[in-house]
């Protein structure tokens, strides 16, 4: 990356210094498609609901009665922008959209609401799990796709010139396909051209983290720059939590305000709630891995959003810094969870 943006932090509205970032979510989808390619027609299959998500179905679908192709599209600007300045008011000034290839990324868009809105967004780049790929990726060896990230980084991103301002979250499966070891690859490469750091979306084994952390160790990644996303679906034990610690990596809770145990991508995982949550983070802190933690909601279904009976963005900073308070965690652990670490990582080094 050009060195005049060493030391800034790479918004979607431009370089801005590091200080002006306040408290950020690191893990969040302002607009996505999560639907899968093969759902994404015109046609309803069976058991594919496209009744629109509203007040009255939006526990249904959070419950997995049916699955609602509507639910797994956030596009609406007006109804977002709504969501983000309420984030604004309870005390939230930026946001990382992790909305990757194959994710339906709307980067004119995200330029659009920094401005209306005054937030500072970051946006990823790379590539999603393998059943999201664009077509063109599997013809793309390791090098090119270290040069497409490298290009959303410097020059622009999805043909376009807004430029992503971290690497990720870059998607892998348990058992991990030879394709998505490609683009994490590249990925790494990226990281040690541009400086950026690189959030990863695992799989949901609980080994697999660990797996990804020992494969970019081995290719020479900046290990505190390294973001393992999605611990609370992923890891339920101590050893295995505190071996992924010990590697470097920054661990990620990232489903705040996910309450219910159902998990619909893996129903056989109890989701923790977020008391549950904060136990795991204080586990972590009492280990002495604080500089190693970021909390986020990973937002990217209807149901998530206050307008559709969810909690919305304003939730950590409306309902978790309290609970933290009186769960005890001081406010420099607040601080370096919620402004520290995020601004350690999205300055460009």
């Amino acid at each position: 990356m050009s060195a005049m943006y060493r030391g800034m932090v790479q918004t979607v509205v431009g370089p801005v210094d590091p200080a002006s970032l306040g408290q950020t979510l690191m893990h969040e989808h302002v607009f996505i498609d999560l639907n899968p390619p093969a759902l994404r027609g015109t046609d309803p299959r069976d058991g594919v609901s496209d009744a629109e998500i509203d007040l009255c179905n939006c526990f249904r679908a959070r419950a997995g009665q049916h699955y609602a192709r509507d639910n797994m599209r956030l596009q609406d600007f007006t109804v977002l922008k709504a969501e983000l300045m309420e984030m604004q008011r309870a005390g939230g000034r930026s946001i990382v959209d992790l909305t990757v290839g194959g994710l339906g990324p709307r980067p004119a868009e995200l330029r659009w609401m920094a401005q209306e809105t005054g937030l500072n967004i970051v946006m990823g780049c790379g590539h999603y799990v393998s059943e999201y790929h664009l077509p063109e990726v599997a013809g793309k060896g390791t090098d090119a796709l270290a040069q497409e990230i490298i290009q959303a980084l410097t020059v622009g991103a999805w043909g376009t010139d807004v430029r992503a301002g971290i690497i990720g979250e870059i998607g892998c499966q348990s058992p991990w396909q030879p394709i998505e070891q490609a683009v994490m690859q590249g990925a790494v490469i990226a990281q040690q051209e541009t400086g950026a750091a690189l959030s990863v979306h695992p799989g949901r084994h609980k080994n697999q983290p660990q797996e990804v952390a020992e494969f970019v160790a081995a290719r020479g990644a900046r290990m505190d720059r390294v973001i393992l996303g999605h611990t609370d679906r992923t890891i339920f034990d101590t050893d295995t939590l505190f071996r992924l610690a010990d590697t470097g990596v920054v661990i990620e809770y990232d489903l705040f305000g996910w309450e219910e145990s159902y998990y619909f991508p893996n129903p056989a995982i109890d989701m923790p709630n977020d008391g549950a949550r904060l136990k795991w983070l204080r586990a972590l802190i009492d280990r002495g891995h604080l500089d190693q933690i970021l909390i986020s909601h990973d937002i990217c279904t209807k149901t998530r959003l206050e307008a559709f009976g969810g909690h919305g963005f304003q939730h950590i900073f409306a309902n978790v810094l309290p609970l933290m308070r009186r769960r005890e965690f001081t406010e420099d652990e607040i601080r370096t969870i919620l402004v520290d670490t995020p601004r350690r990582l999205l300055t460009i080094v």
